[in-house]
């Protein structure tokens, strides 16, 4: 008989489905309303698409705390683009152009400045988040304009629509076809290209990476521009959903949950290990968790206090399962 083998993706998926069942029956049907599920798999969506890109960043040996304020500030520029009313697909390729500058920046400055990651992105989100603020938007709240049907449709349509009976049905939100349709496009991009081997080995062991001809350098600096292009497409979702962008979201504890999800998931900070399905693990989870809270009128403070707990113990989890050797300290890890 093989032995079963206990993996941190395994026991994060079985501690969701147990919170699931527990929460289902303390908390009845207010849990496992069919309308409640909808709006639990609605909300971890632009959480569950920013953990993929932060989840192919630190299979790199990378961290990227700057996704936020890309995410902001891009598509809020797009909102105040003249453009955007009467020609929105054109500010968004404007934005796009935005995103791909920051990403591409805040590689270069990783790779071949060699600055650590976890400071260049910290500064980099703050120039990014500083710039959007002093020269193109002064206000909290922008709208996102009207008259596109498929922008409203990214936000707020439906994919698929099952009969359930007794005039009910469910419904599968746009959002979460858009959180579907970047998971395959990334693990189809980590598992079956050139360019998701040369991650996994970077992330793995840089300096062997090297002497076999990988170009570290390049690979590095084109996850963060994926980081950066995912962080847009979310922030698009986000907008089209909530119909308009609110800046505030950068000073949220939004970065955190990201990282939650995919330290939870399973994906080690070590690099070179997990992948897209250990993202969406992690996101079940936390949708699970923030759902319940919110369901049971948990104090916002008391909510930040509990995920900071559940993230400081997936840290000490990663370093047990992942310890950080010789190597990992000479190559700066994150």
């Amino acid at each position: 008989m093989k032995r079963i083998q206990v993996t941190q993706e395994g026991v994060v998926f079985s501690l969701a489905l147990i919170l699931a069942v527990g929460l289902a029956i303390g908390l009845g049907k207010k849990f496992y309303d069919i309308n409640n599920l909808v709006t639990l798999i609605r909300s971890v969506a632009i959480l569950g698409m920013l953990g993929l890109g932060m989840g192919v960043v630190i299979i790199g040996r990378g961290i990227d705390l700057a996704m936020i304020a890309t995410m902001v500030v891009s598509v809020s520029v797009v909102l105040v683009l003249p453009q955007a009313s009467s020609n929105l697909p054109l500010a968004l390729l404007i934005g796009l152009v935005f995103v791909l500058g920051i990403g591409l920046l805040s590689g270069v400055l990783i790779a071949y400045a060699e600055i650590p990651a976890i400071f260049t992105t910290l500064a980099m989100g703050l120039v990014v988040y500083g710039v959007g603020r002093s020269f193109f938007f002064r206000i909290d709240n922008l709208n996102a304009p009207q008259g596109y049907w498929w922008f409203d449709f990214l936000g707020h349509g439906s994919i698929l629509t099952l009969p359930l009976g007794n005039g009910h049905a469910f419904e599968l939100p746009a959002p979460i076809g858009a959180f579907a349709m970047l998971g395959l496009v990334l693990f189809f991009l980590l598992r079956w290209t050139r360019f998701g081997r040369f991650v996994y080995a970077a992330g793995d062991n840089p300096l062997a990476a090297r002497i076999t001809g990988t170009p570290t350098r390049l690979v590095l600096v084109a996850q963060y521009v994926i980081s950066s292009v995912v962080a847009y497409l979310a922030g698009i979702v986000m907008a089209a959903a909530s119909y308009g962008m609110n800046t505030r979201i950068y000073n949220s504890t939004m970065i955190y949950d990201v990282l939650l999800i995919v330290v939870l998931g399973g994906i080690g900070l070590s690099g070179g290990r997990g992948g897209i399905r250990n993202v969406l693990v992690g996101t079940l989870l936390v949708g699970v968790l923030l759902n319940g809270m919110t369901i049971l009128d948990v104090p916002y403070t008391q909510q930040n206090l509990i995920k900071s707990i559940i993230l400081l113990g997936a840290l000490v989890i990663d370093s047990l399962i992942n310890p950080r050797d010789e190597q990992t300290t000479q190559q700066g890890d994150v």
